[in-house]
């Protein structure tokens, strides 16, 4: 037998890797770290220890910890047999003890969701482990009071005991079946209460995560985690607390019958059992590292799906006949995926066989020893048939015991997928003692020295960024894609902050304002709005949801040119929009965004920022817009972020930005007549 694996003391997940050619198991290192290795060229008799020096960044192609292809360096050691495998086991202990951690975390939240019907629910299931004990005992009444009544041949005197037990089981097994719906009621109650409080919390999170989360792969594998599998996984934890809880007291019960006849019997139905204990923890470590390798491929199945189903890729799937395509893909995942499900169910089938074979013998031994001692009658029949049910009925509760801590432990590890999502924190926070934002600007905007890259990237969006807004200025920004320009309202608006340089209004820094308080005095056109599956007049007040007028929303739709198209619906305003869930009217894509700039417009903000709000206008509509704009933008500050060199023309003053920076800067005219980045791309347009 080989022992492959690695761990650190102060790490609980391990993940497999490759070192220096030998396969390990691998906890994920940060800094200097120094792990136990169990060398897999050593069988275990001999068993290798080594201690292996781990240095952060240290990574390569050829090795996991390493550049090169030689080892890291090892100091090796040897130790007895015994004592490692004792090490080793301990090692496993303590994470499962770390893991378990998990379980008073995930009842706060069930008790939180439904303190009442948690503690009904408690009565209901102490009620049920305390029934099969009543069970028993009137069994061995009643077979006791039978065999009585037969040797008095029928007397009546004989009988009256026999029909009182049989009525007391009767009377048992009916409140069994009273009990098992009532717990099945309570239960679902509790389910549906906390399933709507833990995805309350999921949500919650994700709402208030920063905007950078959405641009790592590693926060959608939390999500998909925590949305998947772990916001269902508290209430199958209390309901695996609940069965041991039920079994426990039914299975102490139980033990305590079948001690009068030896007590060798209680510890041969707990030795029956040993075998499930190490399986059922086995296989729920196996299908949490299952589910947690699989996170993406599992993701990605769901984006196909989404592919092959969605009325949004609906047109492109039929025109370039990508249906089949995706379907293989698809195809393809879902069979790793079932493999994989598949390997670890035949792996525990033939362990859980094992298992039943050695619990069988050890009962069957048993059954024997007491059905010997009937027959020498050592022991009654009413005895044998409460020894038959209190094992046989132990046997079963000490299997349900292991599967309920099997359960408990995997539920736990999948629960620890919700924890890290729920404790991911924010970056862009509030200060303790935030400054009131300006509702009337005096000052304006200005970006000092700012210099940005996104996460986990290497280029420079914005580099030593200088620019001024002035109140009530309405100020135009053009440039080639990639130049920043929509970098730039995503740091107006505090989803990111500058690595460099600071952005104010009116002199003071975004980082002392509240993030949520700022946005609400910004409005924004966003390059790609939302289309939201309501009303178009609820698509306009989600603008601001404090707001409930009529008529600001007509009013909002008319400054966007809105007006016209929303009377033409079957019911107007009230014209329930897109297919997804009930017979609503479906817009064009530049009445969308005529929509979402009337959106825009309906918050009373001082600032406006519209990122290319003109990208779907003919030339007619569009100097008919700049003239709204400019009756509805009065004393705001406004940002045109724009190709269009016809919508630019508009603004107070341009900015050309090229490689994160302002280049060129001046009215329309003068730019056009300096004859640069400005006047170079108003040819360009004008000769297309």
């Amino acid at each position: 037998m080989l022992l492959t694996t690695i761990w650190v003391t102060n790490g609980n997940r391990l993940a497999k890797r490759q070192l220096c050619g030998l396969s390990v198991l691998q906890q994920d290192f940060q800094g200097p770290q120094v792990g136990r290795f169990f060398s897999s060229s050593q069988p275990i008799q001999n068993l290798c220890i080594s201690q292996v020096v781990l240095r952060s960044g240290s990574r390569g192609p050829e090795c996991a910890f390493c550049s090169s292809n030689r080892s890291p360096e090892i100091a090796f050691g040897y130790t007895e047999n015994v004592a490692s495998i004792i090490e080793y086991a301990l090692v496993r202990l303590r994470r499962l003890f770390s893991q378990l951690s998990y379980v008073p975390r995930g009842l706060a939240m069930v008790w939180a969701a439904a303190p009442g019907w948690t503690l009904a629910w408690t009565a209901v299931l102490v009620a049920q482990g305390l029934l099969p004990i009543a069970t028993v005992y009137l069994t061995r009444a009643l077979v006791n009071d039978l065999v009585a009544a037969i040797r008095s041949g029928g007397a009546w005197a004989a009988m009256r005991p026999t029909l009182v037990a049989a009525g007391c089981l009767a009377g048992v097994m009916v409140a069994t079946e009273l009990l098992r719906g009532l717990a099945t009621w309570l239960r679902t109650a509790q389910s549906e209460l906390a399933y709507d409080y833990i995805t309350g919390l999921i949500h919650q999170k994700s709402a208030a995560a920063d905007l950078a989360f959405y641009e790592m792969p590693e926060f959608y594998d939390h999500l998909h985690r925590a949305r998947a599998e772990a916001v269902y996984r508290p209430i199958l934890l209390v309901e695996s607390l609940g069965s041991l809880l039920q079994n426990g007291i039914t299975m102490i019960a139980m033990v305590a019958v079948l001690v009068p006849f030896g007590p060798l019997l209680p510890i041969a139905l707990l030795i029956s059992t040993a075998p499930a204990l190490y399986l059922v923890l086995k296989s729920s470590l196996h299908r949490h590292e299952f589910a947690h390798r699989s996170t993406t491929m599992e993701r990605q199945t769901w984006y196909y799906d989404s592919l092959l189903t969605s009325g949004d890729s609906a047109a492109e799937l039929r025109l370039f006949d990508l249906g089949g395509y995706f379907q293989t893909v698809y195809k393809s995942l879902r069979r790793q995926l079932r493999e994989g499900r598949l390997k670890l169910v035949r792996q525990q089938g033939v362990a859980e066989l094992w298992a039943s074979l050695t619990a069988t013998a050890v009962s069957g031994a048993a059954l024997v020893w007491m059905v010997s001692r009937a027959i020498r009658g050592l022991i009654s029949l009413g005895d044998l048939a409460l020894f038959y049910q209190a094992f046989s009925q132990g046997l079963g509760l000490a299997r349900s015991l292991l599967e309920n801590i099997g359960r408990l432990y995997e539920n736990s590890l999948f629960l620890g997928n919700l924890f890290a999502f729920l404790e991911l924190q924010p970056q862009i926070a509030a200060p303790p003692h935030p400054a009131n934002v300006p509702v009337s600007i005096r000052e304006g905007i200005r970006f000092h020295n700012v210099s940005f890259r996104y996460p986990a990237s290497q280029r420079e969006v914005l580099r030593g960024f200088n620019l001024t807004v002035k109140p009530g200025q309405m100020v135009a920004i053009v440039g080639p894609n990639g130049a920043g320009k929509s970098t730039l309202v995503k740091l107006l608006c505090r989803f990111y902050d500058p690595a460099e340089g600071a952005i104010e209004i009116d002199g003071v820094p975004l980082r002392d304002f509240s993030p949520q308080e700022l946005r609400r005095h910004i409005s924004v056109l966003f390059q790609q709005p939302m289309h939201y599956d309501a009303s178009a007049a609820q698509n306009i007040s989600y603008g601001d949801r404090d707001v409930s007028d009529p008529g600001a929303v007509r009013a909002a739709a008319a400054s966007a040119g809105a007006v016209e198209f929303i009377q033409r619906l079957p019911q107007g305003f009230e014209t329930n929009l897109g297919k997804s869930f009930i017979a609503g009217a479906e817009l064009s894509v530049g009445e969308w965004r005529r929509l979402a700039m009337a959106r825009t417009f309906f918050r009373a903000a001082p600032i406006l920022v519209l990122d290319e709000p003109t990208s779907m206008m003919d030339p007619w509509a569009e100097i008919a817009w700049a003239e709204r704009l400019r009756r509805f933008a009065q004393g705001k500050i406004v940002i045109l972020i724009t190709h269009r060199f016809t919508t630019a023309m508009f603004a107070d003053l341009i900015h050309v930005m090229s490689d994160g920076r302002i280049v060129e800067s001046g009215k329309h005219d003068d730019l056009i007549a300096a004859g640069r980045f400005y006047a170079q791309g108003w040819a360009a347009q004008v000769d297309a």
